[in-house]
């Protein structure tokens, strides 16, 4: 009992340090990630670093860019973008956040995620066409991770704007500023 005890605070100390270790480098990282976060956007730079996300892309030839969601998360609307003939490719890191990533249903979408976490693709099973758009997503998740969906209530994203909408009001900026 005493080996399981002591396996318990070994862990229980590692998570700790890894979170004390993760806060320390989001603050950090949010001090130096300038956003690209434009609606027309072909190439985005997206963060959600203490902090909620609601981005709607509505580019004309999506390439893709990063997303970092650290101790916050949120969603990535793609439904209105078009991909670039060449396919999309997004980088992805989260340490203690995560979020959406909602695609067109005719997309097909690949993964390579690594890490303590990871994503998952929710929406049907069915067979896309080799010749529809392909996003490919890729990067590191600690202690998160990301879902791919095609859907999304209007509830959900009321709810999400109203958080993204108090979180400017708090820290004093406006729809217009980058926060």
């Amino acid at each position: 009992m005493k080996v399981i005890a002591r396996l318990f605070a070994v862990v229980t100390s590692g998570v700790v340090l890894a979170s004390i270790a993760g806060a320390i480098g989001a603050f950090r990282a949010r001090e130096r990630i300038v956003p690209i976060d434009e609606p027309d956007a072909d190439e985005v730079r997206l963060t959600a670093i203490f902090a909620p996300l609601h981005f709607r892309s509505t580019a004309t030839s999506f390439r893709g860019g990063t997303l970092d969601c650290w101790y916050g998360g949120g969603v990535v609307d793609l439904r209105e973008a078009v991909l670039d003939p060449a396919g999309a490719h997004l980088d992805v890191r989260a340490v203690f956040g995560g979020g959406q990533i909602v695609v067109p249903e005719s997309w097909r979408v690949t993964t390579n995620v690594v890490g303590l976490g990871g994503i998952g693709d929710g929406r049907s099973k069915v067979q896309r066409s080799a010749a529809a758009p392909e996003l490919v997503v890729e990067g590191f998740v600690a202690f998160g991770g990301f879902g791919v969906t095609s859907e999304l209530s209007e509830a959900q994203l009321h709810g999400l704007d109203e958080a993204v909408e108090g979180y400017r009001r708090r820290r004093g900026a406006t729809m217009d500023q980058p926060v």
